[in-house]
């Protein structure tokens, strides 16, 4: 990776908020519905998804193909309206980080798309913008990683965080966090 430090302009956009992506920074990214509300399947087609774009999960439907891990995936919950990622960008084989903007746009294309299959619907799923946070510290990266843990909790889908489905926390952060280590559903 070029010794410069100046932004590209792939690691900054704007659509009506600003977004920027610093180097080895974590990001903590919510996106939300456009509109609907997710079923349970399509919750676990969203899980399963994020699962799969850190290389926490092997691809094994039909016609999907495999590709390297774009991001280390600290946490993620699947909310019937929205969904909460907190992750790292890992890097291509030239050195750079791979742009949010990039992981996202794929994150959110695959999923509508395999969502209004599902549905058998169409239009979007998801709203266009997206909202994401460059983490400043570790506690910050505890914080947000409580804040996805209790999101369902405090929303009244469940009496305790490990009782929701569509939570998924990595086994070192629960560590931290207090929450035993759950494996992800297939």
């Amino acid at each position: 990776m070029p010794a410069s430090s100046t932004l590209l302009p792939k690691y900054k956009y704007r659509r009506r908020l600003p977004h920027l992506q610093k180097e080895n920074a974590d990001a903590f990214v919510t996106f939300c519905t456009a509109r609907r509300t997710l079923p349970e399947p399509a919750r676990d087609l969203v899980l399963s998804h994020c699962l799969r774009e850190a290389g926490l999960q092997a691809f094994a439907c039909e016609g999907a193909r495999a590709t390297k891990p774009r991001i280390h995936l600290y946490a993620v919950v699947v909310m019937p309206d929205h969904v909460h990622l907190l992750l790292s960008p890992l890097r291509d084989e030239d050195g750079w980080p791979f742009p949010l903007v990039d992981i996202l746009q794929c994150m959110k294309s695959a999923t509508a798309h395999r969502i209004n299959k599902l549905l058998r619907t169409s239009g979007p799923v998801w709203e266009e913008e997206s909202f994401d946070h460059v983490l400043r510290s570790d506690e910050s990266l505890k914080e947000k990683c409580e804040y996805i843990r209790q999101n369902p909790v405090q929303a009244g889908l469940v009496q305790k965080p490990g009782d929701y489905r569509w939570l998924w926390i990595a086994p070192a952060i629960c560590d931290c966090v207090g929450r035993a280590p759950r494996a992800p559903a297939n």
